[in-house]
């Protein structure tokens, strides 16, 4: 077995759930280019997997993600290459947020410390955001001057609406985790050292569940946060067509009649 100890993002699936890990301690699990290379291929492949039935995005040590990693950004800011800089909005953070938002299977962040910038609209894509005591956000993109990427443009303002989102945009500071559970950042928010625990269980109950269904509504209510109601309805009208021809469909309605607990396949 390769020794993934030096390896910037770690890739494990267990009872059809993929743990993603950036794994880079020391620097708090920012995103220099390697790094963002292998979350965009983790994120893919998960996505990609039919075996895999739920996404756990996390970080190793005391930070979730505290974004681009500046070293980096300012060696590259001052180089010859400088105009390839912002290639990595197109090329690096784009397809893995739109991953992450899109795949057709549910996706959970552990949030384990901090996450900044970029590691912020991260967890913004995932479905549910579980927080250990101690973590918490911060939008630190306009402390540096810049505008805002990986898609918290558009996650932010759906979860605490618009007004908030450009005050947490324009005025960055961290929001402990309590905070983010009022303001609905944050799913739950649990004990530091009951974190892994509080997942993973969480994470086998939704790859036992009705995958197909759970992809299912993440496209309507995706689909329904840009476009109106008669359309939104539409989308619906398929979705609803399409789980209804599924083996789980069919077999959870048996197991009602049977006075039964349905087993579901994802299938």
């Amino acid at each position: 077995m390769t020794d993934q100890t030096d390896q910037p993002v770690l890739y494990d699936v267990a009872d059809a759930v993929a743990t993603i890990t950036l794994n880079r301690p020391k620097a708090m699990n920012s995103l220099d280019v390697p790094t963002k290379v292998a979350l965009r291929e983790a994120v893919t492949e998960a996505a990609e997997d039919p075996g895999v039935r739920c996404v756990v995005l996390t970080g190793n040590g005391r930070a979730f993600c505290v974004g681009q990693d500046l070293r980096e950004h300012v060696e590259i800011l001052h180089s010859e290459s400088s105009q390839a800089l912002f290639r990595t909005v197109p090329e690096h953070y784009n397809p893995i947020v739109t991953a992450l938002a899109t795949m057709p299977k549910p996706v959970v962040a552990a949030v384990n410390g901090v996450a900044a910038g970029a590691g912020a609209s991260l967890a913004f894509a995932c479905d549910l955001r579980v927080l250990g005591h101690g973590a918490g956000f911060n939008l630190a993109f306009s402390g540096i001057a810049l505008s805002c990427d990986t898609g918290s443009s558009w996650t932010l303002p759906r979860l605490v609406g618009q007004a908030k989102a450009l005050e947490l945009m324009y005025f960055p500071r961290t929001v402990g985790s309590e905070e983010a559970l009022e303001l609905g950042l944050a799913t739950r928010v649990v004990p530091a050292d009951a974190l892994a625990e509080e997942v993973r269980l969480l994470a086998r109950q939704l790859a036992a569940g009705p995958t197909v269904a759970f992809g299912a509504i993440r496209r309507s209510v995706g689909y329904s946060a840009g476009h109106d109601l008669v359309s939104s309805l539409g989308v619906e009208a398929e979705m609803m067509a399409m789980t209804g021809a599924t083996e789980d469909h069919r077999n959870a309605v048996d197991a009602f009649i049977a006075k039964e607990k349905p087993l579901f396949e994802g299938r």
